[in-house]
């Protein structure tokens, strides 16, 4: 099956308000054309000097968002043109993209990532941490950032139960910052092997590679 046939199925399955982030890392620009040519517009990059590749040889009308663990020395690359950067992790990085922000003076569109997964290896802020310092005061520092909701990743399981339980931590969070920030619509959450789940639990934006693209090469 081509890229545009698994891409068109896998857009059929998905309810309207889902937006579907095309996981291109790593693939050549090739099969992001496939996709693009089948009308795919959105691309998720894990690699900013990647990325940043792709987005200066590729179509001017492509999002490009930033779906891996973000250094902040690199912010610098993507701020120009990133379309929403979802794994912000710290207070740090998110000074950075501030401080970026302001020197192409754009407003950076950001999502908050939460550590769900049991794994150490994922990153994310801590649930509880997180609720109290993302006050509505705390975010008016960074003027030329703006949040659009939370980002978070299951444990890498075939338990369901756990995964279900993950997603639904993640949603509570959502809905209790939300409770504050009522601009707050994208809840990122779901992968190639989980987002049929992630959606029965709210999110609102998927993140699918392998199933468009193949395996990773």
């Amino acid at each position: 099956m081509s890229i545009a046939d698994r891409l068109l199925r896998i857009k059929q399955s998905l309810p309207q308000q889902v937006t579907l982030v095309a996981v291109s890392k790593t693939k050549p620009e090739t099969d992001l054309m496939e996709a693009y040519e089948a009308g795919q517009r959105v691309f998720g990059e894990n690699k900013a000097q990647e990325m940043t590749a792709k987005w200066s040889s590729m179509p001017k009308d492509i999002q490009w968002h930033m779906i891996g663990h973000l250094q902040s020395n690199k912010v610098k690359y993507i701020a120009p043109y990133v379309a929403l950067i979802h794994g912000v992790d710290r207070s740090e990085l998110l000074d950075e993209i501030e401080k970026q922000g302001a020197k192409n003076n754009r407003i950076i569109s950001c999502l908050l990532q939460v550590h769900i997964a049991e794994e150490s290896t994922k990153f994310g802020w801590n649930p509880q941490e997180l609720v109290s310092w993302a006050t509505q005061e705390q975010l008016e520092k960074y003027p030329h950032v703006r949040i659009q909701g939370l980002m978070g990743m299951a444990t890498f399981t075939s338990d369901e139960h756990q995964i279900k339980q993950e997603f639904a931590s993640l949603k509570s969070v959502f809905d209790q910052l939300k409770a504050i920030h009522a601009h707050w619509d994208t809840l990122s959450m779901g992968m190639s092997q989980d987002y049929a789940l992630a959606i029965s639990m709210g999110s609102n934006m998927v993140r699918i590679g392998s199933s468009i693209f193949g395996e990773r090469n």
